[in-house]
């Protein structure tokens, strides 16, 4: 499980998880991608603007009228998790986060996924005492960070958490960029997976943006952190 972790609200995290998982499950994954941003849960939403079916949209209905598959439905096997792979397992917020226990569910998520699939957590901003549930629960953390001075220090900020949360990170992405300066690494302390172009209002659906996630993808595989995904 690998939570999906930025310094401040905006830094492109929740695009980064539905992008990596879009692009795992293109590698023949059976990914899951969970909300783990209760109080502004937005994964679903995204998935269901940039996506070609109707996906989850928000907490309690989907495009098409349906019920939304939540993270606490897949934890109490109300909607067991069975994802394939031919597109990414999304799963919303609770419909009352405030009266869940996340870091219960962020446990039990993990064991009530199938053996070998990729979990995304796309976790709370850095500065948030939310976010260490997520943390908490994962095995290792994914640091996405744009390259101006302020977000990188928010970014590093994040990354001592994660280690003090005994959720090491495994990478950093950086977001609306080409290109990571060498000094970058150090500062985060883990090393650069990859640089994600800027898509302009439509990232996901930018063929550039496209393949430097699925370049993340294949860096991100051969982690100690990916170790036993099942991917083609």
């Amino acid at each position: 499980m690998i939570a999906v972790a930025g310094g401040k609200g905006g830094s492109g995290k929740t695009t980064t998880t539905l992008g990596l998982a879009r692009a795992l499950s293109r590698r023949g994954a059976p990914v899951v991608a969970a909300d783990a941003d209760w109080d502004l849960p937005n994964l679903a939403r995204l998935a269901a603007e940039t996506g070609p079916e109707p996906t989850p949209v928000g907490a309690g209905r989907r495009a098409d009228g349906g019920d939304v598959r939540t993270v606490l439905d897949g934890v109490r096997g109300t909607n067991p998790v069975r994802p394939d792979r031919s597109a990414p397992t999304v799963l919303a917020a609770p419909d009352a986060p405030r009266s869940v226990d996340a870091g219960a569910t962020f446990d039990a998520l993990d064991g009530a996924t199938p053996g070998g699939a990729p979990v995304l957590l796309d976790s709370p901003a850095g500065a948030s005492p939310d976010v260490a549930a997520p943390l908490r629960a994962a095995n290792g953390a994914l640091i996405v960070t744009p390259l101006r001075r302020a977000a990188l220090r928010d970014a590093a900020k994040t990354a001592a958490i994660a280690r003090r949360l005994d959720c090491p990170p495994v990478g950093a992405v950086a977001i609306g960029e080409t290109g990571v300066p060498d000094r970058i690494e150090p500062l985060l302390g883990c090393p650069v997976l990859g640089a994600i172009p800027d898509g302009g209002a439509a990232p996901l659906s930018d063929p550039a943006v496209r393949n430097a996630y699925d370049g993340l993808a294949s860096r991100l595989a051969e982690t100690a952190a990916a170790s036993g995904w099942q991917i083609a």
